[in-house]
């Protein structure tokens, strides 16, 4: 993602007729990355009677699903460059997806912190709020650097805050791969595999980021 305000200064990646490139394929993946979670997401609502024993109030849990799935699926249009080049698209988006962050990162410390969950699931919960705090500061990066105009920065902060989102969709994959080539999964295994897909994440992130930098500065 990059700022709620179309940049002035550095053109989008074009294609070879001049037109920015639509990102299409990103946004497929993306979107079909982002679906996995906001299924899972839905099916907990669904379950949801008020009387879950671990969580105190059904509240955090609502507002973390509801804000996420609005965080993934539209963040994942603002992988387009030619979408990005329209300022009224852009700004509005970028409204609604910061709220929508912040929303979703600060509920799930609040669903991590006041765990009341299995003993052996604590520290599944531990990893979740140390990466929910990294989203978090990441958001709060990403607007200081929007107020100053600091577009690629507000685009790095964005991207980093918008891969640990999407890390749900990458936890069922490599959940399935390690039940497909290991087996079963026990709680140990869980809170490894969830915390390799945040890091696989970031990662991918990062190099993004390194990517456009190199292209912006190809471009000078």
């Amino acid at each position: 993602m990059t700022s709620t305000h179309a940049p002035t200064a550095k053109p989008a990646r074009t294609t070879l007729k001049g037109r920015p490139r639509s990102g299409w394929l990103a946004i497929t993946g993306l979107l079909l990355l982002s679906a996995l979670p906001v299924l899972g997401g839905a099916l907990r609502l669904s379950e949801l009677t008020g009387e879950n024993p671990t969580i105190a109030s059904p509240v955090p849990l609502i507002g973390h699903v509801v804000a996420m799935s609005v965080f993934c699926l539209v963040g994942a249009f603002q992988f387009s460059p030619a979408l990005r080049m329209r300022r009224t698209w852009h700004r509005t988006a970028g409204r609604v997806l910061i709220p929508a962050g912040f929303i979703a990162a600060l509920s799930s410390l609040w669903l991590a912190v006041f765990f009341g969950g299995p003993a052996d699931e604590f520290a599944l919960a531990m990893v979740r709020l140390v990466f929910g705090a990294w989203m978090t500061g990441f958001l709060v990066m990403g607007v200081i650097a929007i107020r100053r105009r600091d577009f690629a920065s507000h685009g790095a902060w964005l991207t980093r805050a918008y891969a640990i989102a999407v890390s749900g969709g990458t936890q069922a994959l490599v959940y399935a791969l390690w039940s497909i080539i290991i087996g079963e999964v026990d709680t140990l295994g869980e809170t490894l595999l969830v915390a390799a897909a945040f890091v696989i994440n970031s990662v991918a992130a990062e190099l993004i980021i390194v990517r456009r930098a190199n292209a912006s500065r190809a471009r000078v």
